[in-house]
C-alpha cells in the first residue's frame, strides 16, 4: 500500500470533517496517511500567531488557547514524517533545480519524495512542478 502525505491545507480539511477527505482517509486506512513536520510546524505557528493578535481579548484568548491544544493532539495522534538528513539532500537538490514553489510546499515535496510518498494536496499547479513526486487531491 501506498504512503500518503496530507499537505498542510489537506490537514486543515481533514481536522474540520470535509467529507471527500474523510471517505478517501477510510478506505486507504490511517496506517498508510502521514503529516510532515513541517506541516506541524505551520500549524503551531498559526496557533501562536492567533494567541498573539487576541492576547488583549479575554473572551477570545481562552478559544485561541484551546484550538493549540486542539491542535496538539492531533498531532500526538497522527504519523510523523521528519524533515531528515534524506529530505534535506532532496531540498537542495530541489533548489539547485530552481523549482519554483514555496519553501514550505519544496520541503513537504522533499519529504515525499525520500519517502517514496503521493502528496495529498489542492496545490497541483505548485507540486506538480516538482520531477518524480507523486500527486493527489482528495478534495475532488
Amino acid at each position: 500500500m501506498s504512503k500518503y502525505i496530507l499537505d498542510t491545507d489537506h490537514v486543515t480539511l481533514f481536522q474540520h470533517n470535509h467529507p471527500k477527505i474523510a471517505q478517501r482517509a477510510k478506505t486507504v486506512g490511517g496506517s498508510n496517511i502521514f503529516v510532515t513536520t513541517v506541516t506541524l510546524e505551520e500549524q503551531f505557528r498559526g496557533r501562536l500567531a492567533g494567541i498573539n493578535r487576541v492576547a488583549t481579548q479575554p473572551e477570545k484568548l481562552a478559544i485561541a488557547y484551546k484550538n493549540l491544544r486542539k491542535t496538539l493532539v492531533y498531532f500526538c495522534n497522527v504519523n510523523l514524517l521528519d524533515f531528515n538528513d534524506e529530505a534535506y539532500n532532496c531540498y537542495q537538490n530541489l533548489r539547485q533545480q530552481k523549482i519554483k514553489i514555496g519553501t514550505q510546499d519544496l520541503r513537504i515535496a522533499s519529504i515525499g519524495l525520500a519517502n517514496e510518498a503521493i502528496v495529498v494536496t489542492r496545490n497541483y499547479k505548485d507540486f506538480s512542478k516538482v520531477p518524480n513526486l507523486s500527486v493527489e487531491d482528495w478534495t475532488q
